[in-house]
């Protein structure tokens, strides 16, 4: 029997940064994960995440940042958004809140691969590959696993960081309630006529947000969230015909569209698991939450999961507590369900109100997008709280950066 403290199921974004927030901790640490991300090429991942200064600061605290920003990170200072139903339109920048930056648009892969680089430095922390949890025992003051491969591990804590559909969570007996957008996001990568000015760029439609998010080499990531019929036929159209497609949904802002990667499309849902702990369990990241993308708050919910956790744990091994202990676990799902339940329910609120073609609520929320793009208090409250600035942080987004 391999005896941990921790042990981790899922080797993603989130799973990797718990593991490395617990390096000096002293608790003996296993990340388990089915498969390890392909090692960055000069091609851009189609698949990118919208990174908070919040989940920077983690990254940067565990010494992952600087692997990610000498590989490819792109910065932006502004965020355009304006409304296809209404004159509505509001436009966010970071000078409002004297920082140099809003957020950065990362690869998840290269997100992954720097944390796994660094995780392989650090003696306390194990990481099995291919490995996957098969079955699950309750002990008196512990959990026996079963793996993929035939072995046997024994640990006070296991965390489920296994994404949506989640093997921890479903053999830890933890419900979930949500629902299906019926929608599928299409992403790819564009070349626009115009320069993306560092800026993202979001426009809602009847049939959900687009958005382009600029790259450091010039282009434009796409994120098309649309109907499931839509996104189908927008993956059979030849790459001439999707950039005709993008760009009159985008008003041309950019000038002339033309497609420069590869696409591909996924299903988006709203996903709640009932309870973040069982007894020696806890969720993090995708198995604890899913949202709607059209403000890329996902990863950066599931990262402060991961620091929130990490902090807790570590406070209980300074105490000499046991990890899986309810009084140490409740204190984490405290800390985290509340804010992401709220962020969860905004998101959710947006999509649905500007889902909405009847005439009276695009008039509404068209004066509502102008009324708060003129009140320079209310943009910067919003601006901090997306970024991370305030809020209920745990010590590692907490922690200040040079630009």
């Amino acid at each position: 029997m391999n005896d941990y403290q921790v042990v981790i199921h899922g080797g993603g974004m989130v799973g990797t940064t718990l593991a490395c927030a617990l390096a000096d901790s002293g608790l003996r640490v296993l990340l388990l994960e089915s498969r390890l991300p392909p090692a960055p090429d000069e091609q851009v991942d189609l698949r990118v995440s919208a990174l908070s200064l919040a989940s920077r600061r983690i990254l940067q605290r565990l010494g992952a940042w600087r692997t990610i920003s000498e590989q490819r990170a792109s910065p932006y200072r502004e965020m355009r958004v304006w409304d296809a139903g209404s004159r509505g339109q509001i436009h966010f920048s970071s000078a409002m809140v004297g920082e140099p930056w809003l957020g950065w648009i990362v690869e998840n892969r290269l997100i992954q691969h720097a944390l796994l680089e660094r995780l392989r430095q650090h003696a306390t922390l194990g990481l099995r590959c291919p490995a996957s949890l098969d079955t699950l025992a309750t002990r008196a003051d512990r959990l026996e696993l079963g793996l993929s491969d035939g072995t046997r591990v024994s640990t006070r804590l296991l965390v489920g960081a296994d994404g949506a559909r989640s093997r921890v969570r479903e053999l830890a007996g933890i419900d979930t309630t949500g629902w299906s957008y019926r929608q599928r996001a299409l992403v790819t990568h564009v070349q626009t006529e115009l320069p993306h000015r560092q800026t993202a760029w979001q426009r809602f439609l009847a049939s959900g947000p687009l958005a382009f998010l600029p790259l450091n080499d010039g282009r434009c990531s796409i994120v098309w969230s649309t109907t499931a019929t839509h996104a189908q036929a927008l993956l059979a159209m030849d790459d001439e015909a999707l950039g005709e497609a993008l760009g009159d949904a985008f008003e041309r802002r950019l000038g002339e569209v033309r497609v420069a990667g590869p696409r591909g499309a996924f299903p988006l849902a709203l996903q709640h698991a009932r309870r973040y702990i069982a007894p020696r369990v806890a969720l993090i990241g995708d198995a604890a939450h899913v949202i709607h993308p059209l403000a890329g708050q996902g990863v950066n919910l599931g990262l402060l999961d991961a620091a929130t956790l990490a902090g807790v744990l570590a406070e209980a091994a300074r105490q000499n507590r046991d990890p899986g202990s309810p009084l140490v676990l409740r204190r984490y799902e405290r800390w985290r369900k509340g804010h992401n339940l709220t962020v969860m329910a905004t998101m959710d609120g947006f999509q649905r109100l500007f889902g909405q073609s009847l005439a009276p609520v695009r008039g509404l929320r068209g004066l509502g997008l102008q009324l708060t793009d003129r009140l320079l208090p209310l943009k910067q409250l919003i601006i901090r709280q997306a970024m991370g600035l305030d809020g209920d942080l745990p010590p590692l987004a907490r922690e200040p950066v040079q630009p």
